[in-house]
Order: C-alpha cells, then structure tokens, then sequence
C-alpha cells in the first residue's frame, strides 16, 4: 500500500503544475491575438483606393455645388457594380462554364457564383436549375478598385471606343451596358482562353434620378458621352 501512495503523488503534482503553465500561456496567447488583430484592422484602415479617395475629396463637393445639396449624406454614390457573363452551352459544356468562372474570377478578384435556371424554357431546351452563366457583384474596396481599372485601362483597350452612351441609365440612377470581348481586362491571357465571350456590367448607385447618376458617373471619369445641352438651360446660363 506504501509503494502505490509513493507512486499517486508525483501524478498530482504533474496534473497541478500542467494547470499553472496553461495559466500563465493563456494570457500571453490572448495578448498575441489582440496584437495581430490590432496590426490587421490598421492596415485596412490606412489603406483607400484612390476613387474612394477622390470621391470624398473632390466629388462630393462637386455634386453639391452642381445639384446644391443642403447635407453632404445627400450626394448620391456607388453602391454596388454586378457582372454577369451568359453562356448558352453551359448544360452541354461544363469546360466552357469551368473557364468562365476562371476568367470572371480573375477579373474582379472575387469568387464567382454560378446562376442556374430559375424555370423550364422548352424553346432553349433549358430546365429549371440548368446552369445558364455566372455573376459577381462587387463592393466596398474591390469595388473601387474594379471601377478604377475598368475606366483607365479596360475600356480604352475596347475595339473603336468612342465613349458610352448616355442613354443607358434606368430612370433609377442605375448604369448598365455591355462589353463584348474579356481580353479587354488586362487580367485575361490571351493566349489561354478558349473562346471569345461578352459580359454585361451594372453599376448601382444610390441617386434619385438619371441626372444625378450621370454626373456622378462623369465626376468619376467615366467615358460617358456628352449629353446635348437643352435651349432652357442655354438661356438660364445667359
């Protein structure tokens, strides 16, 4: 009986000392946390695309000269850019859909969800939940970002460009138009791509009317066409 009380007592003081160490890590594993989550939120805080950037510094003011807005939370802006890439043969060719998702990826940066039927069309012969394309929609930073690279390197890259329409608004503030090749994004390797396919591109913003819409679009250096000055306007400007 002597041997077995002998050989209990070591375990207890094992046990109680593996408790006192677990103690003392603890607090100093928390510590580390709170400073790598410190470094991680100062990094996102400091950081700002340059469209948002001029959006506060110099658009805002802008508008409320130009629409002569009371309060700044007034001034209308971007709240949302969608992609949206149709692929016919997506039931038939799941490479073809596989490669969209890619390139779409690879363009906004962001992951990709696959859209699907949402009912039977006999003439396409198309069911309900056939895949039929992919979309992203962009926000915040990327958003920005996006919209940075679409202005100053994509859509100049456009196959006889001459500026967008303005007629393409919604009657709602919101933007939509087309683009009909991908290898316009600098993202896209030419060489690795299968085939050739458009897109359509939406951009939401949170104005009131399409005028409002325009000139936020234009103060952001949107290659908008001009729009034909009215006689009304002409006169009030004499």
């Amino acid at each position: 009986m002597a041997k077995k009380e002998s050989s209990e007592v070591p375990k207890k003081q094992k046990t109680v000392a593996k408790k006192r160490s677990a103690k003392k890590t603890a607090p100093k594993k928390a510590a580390a946390k709170k400073t790598a989550s410190k470094k991680i939120t100062s990094r996102n805080e400091t950081y700002m695309p340059n469209l948002k950037k001029k959006y506060k510094d110099e658009i805002v003011s802008a508008l409320m000269k130009r629409f002569d807005y009371k309060n700044v939370m007034e001034v209308p802006h971007i709240s949302v850019i969608s992609l949206n890439m149709g692929i016919g043969d997506a039931k038939l060719n799941p490479k073809a859909l596989e490669n969209a998702v890619e390139e779409l990826t690879a363009i906004t940066g962001q992951k990709t969800v696959v859209t699907r039927s949402r009912k039977d069309i006999s003439n396409f012969k198309i069911r309900k939940g056939f895949p039929v394309g992919c979309k992203v929609t962009l926000r915040g930073n990327r958003m920005y970002e996006f919209l940075e690279r679409l202005i100053s390197i994509a859509l100049p890259r456009t196959r006889d460009f001459n500026g967008l329409s303005f007629k393409s608004f919604d009657r709602k503030g919101n933007y939509s138009f087309g683009v009909k090749e991908q290898i316009v994004f600098t993202e896209i390797d030419y060489d690795k791509i299968h085939s050739i396919r458009g897109m359509d591109i939406t951009i939401a913003t949170s104005s009131n009317s399409d005028d409002e819409a325009y000139w936020l679009l234009k103060e952001f250096g949107f290659p908008l066409r001009e729009k034909p000055v009215k006689t009304d306007e002409i006169v009030e400007a004499a």
